[in-house]
């Protein structure tokens, strides 16, 4: 019993470190955008991993909003890092990890608020709306895949209510009340799939069905999951790429099962990026 407690409070250690995860962001505003005499100052924040972008910039907008025409505010705000587009419907640290990993600290962010890339990134018409619904789909996305039933669909509507409120209001125990359910599997050990995805540079992300076990009952590890999306591939990992998630290099013997219990986003996905070795 005593063995068994240690580790569910080590287990909690690190959901929590995940949770307390931080990028520190420094957003300029655009140059063409800037329509007073005097430039503004970057606006500074301590962004989560976890979240998304348009659930932290309200302040953002509102510091720039008395340096860009009013008709040019009354447009959609977006993002870029280095001329990247950034895509408001990926996690901050999925971002981070992709585009800025190799970036000094803070992270430095473009905002502009005219010239939308309509074919880079989806609008977030609705704000905070908007992102909370394509949080729920993603949830109910992983839920499928982990379990034989509709276990989110058949949550209670507050369940749903107070989940999202825990992630979107930074409560970590509001949060995990709820997300631990939906990392249960009742009546099995192991989920069905482990829902991930793997983001690559100049490709379109990769997502499979994987098993956390093996055929022969073994567990299945990140090298498993590696060799499923490309055999190929698995060869140059750790000479040609290297694979992250929230900024660190999990070892390729880690169980799929314990990463998806324990390092997938708020939204249950692990996100995976393979980056150039250095």
């Amino acid at each position: 019993m005593i063995r068994v407690k240690k580790r569910m409070a080590e287990d909690r250690e690190v959901l929590r470190e995940i949770w307390d995860g931080q990028i520190p962001v420094c957003f300029r505003l655009a140059a063409e955008d800037i329509h007073t005499l005097q430039h503004p100052e970057p606006f500074y924040l301590m962004v989560s991993r976890l979240t998304y972008f348009p659930l932290v910039t309200e302040k953002v907008q509102k510091h720039f909003s008395n340096h860009v025409r009013e008709d040019t505010l009354q447009q959609e705000m977006w993002m870029d890092y280095d001329g990247q587009p950034l895509k408001w419907h990926y996690p901050v640290g999925l971002l981070f990890d992709f585009y800025g990993a190799e970036a000094q600290l803070p992270w430095n962010v473009t905002v502009h608020f005219k010239d939308f890339p309509e074919s880079d990134i989806l609008h977030c018409e609705g704000g905070r709306a908007c992102v909370q619904a394509h949080y729920m789909s993603v949830v109910k996305e992983a839920s499928v895949l982990k379990h034989r039933t509709q276990l989110v669909q058949s949550m209670h509507p507050k369940e749903h209510k107070d989940l999202w409120q825990g992630f979107e209001k930074d409560k970590f125990d509001q949060f995990w009340a709820i997300n631990k359910r939906l990392m249960e599997n009742p009546g099995e050990q192991n989920f069905k799939h482990v829902p991930f995805r793997l983001y690559q540079p100049n490709q379109s992300l990769v997502q499979s069905l994987v098993k956390p076990v093996r055929e022969s009952g073994e567990p299945s590890t990140l090298k498993d999951l590696l060799k499923n999306v490309d055999p190929e591939l698995l060869e140059h990992i750790g000479v040609k790429w290297r694979v992250v998630t929230h900024g660190i290099e999990p070892p390729l013997d880690m169980h799929l099962q314990w990463m998806s219990e324990h390092l997938s986003y708020a939204d249950n996905f692990l996100h995976l990026v393979l980056l150039p070795k250095e």
